[in-house]
């Protein structure tokens, strides 16, 4: 799959060419935190790209955990991937409905399920909108499909591995959420949640990655972002956020400037401050 960008982008232009396409699925990832009471799948059912499935990062997912969104095992997300209608030898378009913040999610979910060729859709459905591209309403049903799912353990990172890192010195922490937040100075949007942030954590809020219309900046803007936080782009790295969803934005970053070794902590600071014993810092370290 190629773009003008790199090979995990496509632009509208080009998705538009090629919507047809018997082997393109296009898949919603639209998803928001309550506070911003916004709904993803009613917006998805009310407006969507024509030919587009919802993929709700709250059903793909463990659902007997108590954590939020956490990834499934690899059976349960074959299985849901094929009632959508992904299946093998596809090539997937990922998009959200701000442009560039529930994508890369998705986007990591399937590069952690095995598949190769997934991107994501430049400027997302804002843009699409914009350029006045056709939408659709209503739920799309596609023909199930057989996906073979394989667990790439290597691409993400526990609650242990994230404790031995920080330990260690293996690989550097770096947390996407707001810097209010991991400073400690303003609320987590989660109920019972303590704001801080793990001692040693790098902060690179996601909103930095992000050009004002919420698509990535360009690689010599993004990296410069990156490194201006204090990030070695050659040492390993494991992001970190609230939830696990816009930490996978420095993934997909890291991704488009050609970086390895990087892993996302899936359950994230709510899975740090649930363990109960782990320290919370405050302020500057």
């Amino acid at each position: 799959m190629t773009d003008t960008r790199s090979r995990w982008q496509v632009s509208t232009d080009w998705l538009a060419e090629h919507l047809s396409a018997p082997d393109i699925v296009v898949v919603d990832a639209s998803w928001y935190l309550e506070v911003t009471e916004r709904d993803g799948r009613a917006e998805y059912l009310e407006d969507h790209i024509p030919g587009a499935v919802y993929f709700d990062i709250d059903v793909v997912a463990d659902t007997n955990s108590p954590l939020p969104h956490m990834l499934p095992d690899p059976i349960v997300f074959s299985s849901r991937a094929r009632k959508l209608g992904i299946g093998d030898g596809q090539r997937i378009v990922v998009y959200d409905g701000t442009g560039l913040i529930s994508a890369p999610r998705v986007w990591m979910m399937f590069r952690i399920m095995g598949v190769g060729d997934v991107a994501i859709l430049d400027g997302g459905l804002p843009k699409w909108d914009d350029e006045q591209r056709p939408l659709e309403a209503g739920q799309v049903l596609r023909a199930e499909r057989h996906f073979t799912a394989r667990f790439d353990h290597g691409a993400v990172a526990d609650l242990a591995d994230t404790v031995k890192a920080l330990e260690t010195g293996s690989a550097q922490i770096v947390d996407t959420r707001p810097a209010e937040r991991f400073l400690g100075e303003g609320p987590e949007p989660r109920p019972n949640v303590a704001s801080g942030h793990m001692p040693g954590a790098i902060n690179l809020p996601y909103k930095a990655l992000l050009t004002n219309d919420y698509r990535l900046k360009p690689e010599a803007e993004l990296r410069a972002a990156i490194e201006a936080a204090g990030v070695d782009l050659a040492k390993p790295i494991i992001t970190s956020c609230g939830s696990g969803v816009t930490a996978a934005i420095l993934n997909f970053g890291l991704e488009t400037l050609g970086v390895r070794g990087h892993r996302l902590f899936d359950g994230s600071w709510t899975e740090w401050v649930a363990a109960g014993n782990l320290p919370i810092v405050t302020g500057e370290d």
